[in-house]
């Protein structure tokens, strides 16, 4: 076949494309039809299986953290904590390959990546004992405390029934009928929210976990990742004008400083709680929505992660990328936290609906270690044993693991089967820790930014009775902010057009922020 169309540029076609099954395909370019304007075939299988595939080219994407990126980089352990835990990855001298991303929550794949949002914080470890998923967010804290909540939670943010719209009434509906939001609330409507870049933002594992020594002792730790770039934020109108101008511009941050060379960098440190002073701490530990106090447990360095190469291909290294907390090592295990249990089966479960229940057989997602599980065929297999056993035990040659008694990363349960929203410990109204951000750490500048934040967002359509419970809810976290919140709004209200707002963008606030401060939240 010739070409006709000398308009058109032929491109290179050295030795020709294949099909998807390895034989030449006679073109990329036209289809196969009766005479140059006739019908076309059905039997034209190029054709067929083009359109077929680019039909199924996408997978759902996620939900939430639909929009996000990462890049490859290295974990290096540098310091001894072998008194903590067994890990291998975590051993003094130990160099891990890892992969990392980072993400918004409310956000689908095409939004903007400057809309006041919470941001994801994802990072997978292979290790040489198996893949270790650390899944967190640039907070220590969330929004809720159970997960009951969470779907309720995501679909508050994202957009209504009727008109496919976002919309802040709904948020606040939510926040203000869970106080425990409070102190997320606090850190997304504060300049954290706004994160300058994704190197420009600290990293939590945000969940209580636990790690396990040699000899079997037990801890509890919290993960805190601090960025060696500087921590930096952007205002409401720099975010607004980035949204409509390069709506990428966090991947294309991340993305550029990697090919200049400037891996971004980050000193990752824990706190340590003794096993036995959960029991009695004056918040509980295993709350999401609360912080542990630097003095009482104050941070221990363990390494520095290290981002210095690209995905080669988006979609196949980022995209199919799957982070679940189920993923953990000898050595870590999970705790009490609520939310962390839901997520250790709800997470692994998303990733087998959107890709496949073959997922962990993805390159990105493959261990580097062997694998000798007893899960078997389902969709998209192509890892598999031969005609060894499927099944354990059995009397050939397949090992299994049969360990009983009591597990080295496990605790003891603490009572009856309940459904209870309330804890024993001293200190776990949800109010106390917000209340202490505002004044204590928070400055007199940032203050008021939250106030205008905060009382522009509201005029954004948040109403009667919503609006009510807004105002208290913020009296509850600090009288003095609710009342200037109140006054903000009301200003705002009167002086500007009917619908218009503050400075503050409309646009609703996905999840939450970060949260440093080293001295109150890590």
């Amino acid at each position: 076949m010739t070409e006709t169309n000398g308009a058109l540029p032929t491109g290179n076609r050295g030795t020709g494309s294949t099909t998807d099954f390895g034989a030449p395909a006679v073109s990329d370019r036209n289809s196969l039809s009766v005479g140059s304007n006739g019908p076309l075939l059905l039997h034209d299988v190029r054709l067929v299986e083009t359109l077929a595939h680019f039909n199924r080219e996408r997978v759902p994407e996620r939900n939430p953290h639909a929009k996000g990126a990462g890049a490859f980089g290295v974990f290096e352990t540098t310091e001894d904590v072998s008194r903590y835990t067994k890990a291998a990855l975590f051993q003094k001298g130990a160099k891990t390959d890892m992969l990392a991303r980072f993400s918004t929550v409310a956000g689908e794949q095409g939004s903007p990546d400057t809309w006041r949002d919470v941001r994801g914080f994802s990072l997978k470890f292979y290790t040489t004992e198996g893949n270790y998923d650390l899944v967190g967010n640039n907070t220590p804290v969330f929004f809720v405390r159970d997960p009951m909540k969470f779907p309720h939670f995501i679909r508050s943010q994202k957009r209504r029934g009727g008109n496919g719209l976002r919309d802040n009434n709904m948020q606040w509906d939510f926040w203000t009928h869970n106080p425990e939001s409070a102190h997320q609330v606090t850190y997304l409507m504060g300049d954290r929210g706004l994160p300058k870049t994704w190197r420009h933002m600290n990293g939590y594992g945000s969940h209580t976990y636990m790690w396990v020594n040699a000899a079997g002792e037990k801890f509890w730790v919290k993960y805190h990742f601090h960025t060696n770039q500087g921590l930096q934020n952007m205002s409401n109108d720099e975010a607004e004008r980035l949204a409509g101008a390069d709506a990428d511009f966090h991947r294309r941050d991340l993305s550029e400083a990697i090919d200049r060379g400037e891996f971004p960098s980050w000193e990752m440190s824990v706190q340590v709680m003794p096993y036995e002073e959960a029991k009695t701490h004056r918040v509980n530990p295993f709350d999401l929505t609360k912080t542990w106090s630097h003095k009482d447990y104050p941070l221990i360095k363990v390494g520095t992660m290290t981002l210095n190469r690209n995905p080669e291909n988006f979609f196949a290294e980022i995209e199919q990328a799957a982070f679940a907390p189920s993923n953990l090592v000898p050595g870590i295990g999970v705790s009490p936290d609520k939310m962390l249990l839901g997520r250790v089966f709800a997470y692994a479960d998303a990733q087998r609906a959107r890709i496949g229940t073959n997922y962990a057989q993805l390159p990105v997602n493959k261990p580097i270690n062997e694998v000798n599980s007893y899960t078997f065929d389902g969709n998209m297999t192509y890892q598999h044993r031969g005609d060894a056993p499927v099944y354990a035990p059995n009397s050939y040659d397949r090992t299994w693991s049969d360990e009983t008694g009591p597990v080295d990363d496990g605790w003891e349960a603490d009572g009856e089967m309940v459904r209870s929203a309330y804890s024993l410990h001293a200190e776990d109204d949800d109010f106390t820790q917000p209340g202490i951000l505002v004044r204590e750490v928070f400055d007199d500048a940032q203050r008021e930014r939250l106030v205008q934040t905060v009382a522009g967002h509201l005029a954004g359509g948040v109403k009667e009775p919503v609006l009510s419970r807004a105002f208290q809810y913020w009296k509850n976290v600090d009288q003095n902010i609710g009342e200037r919140i109140e006054r903000a709004y009301h200003a705002a209200k009167t002086d500007d057009s009917p619908g218009a707002t503050s400075d503050a963008p409309e646009r609703p606030a996905g999840e939450s922020v970060l949260a440093d401060a080293r001295t109150h939240a890590g």
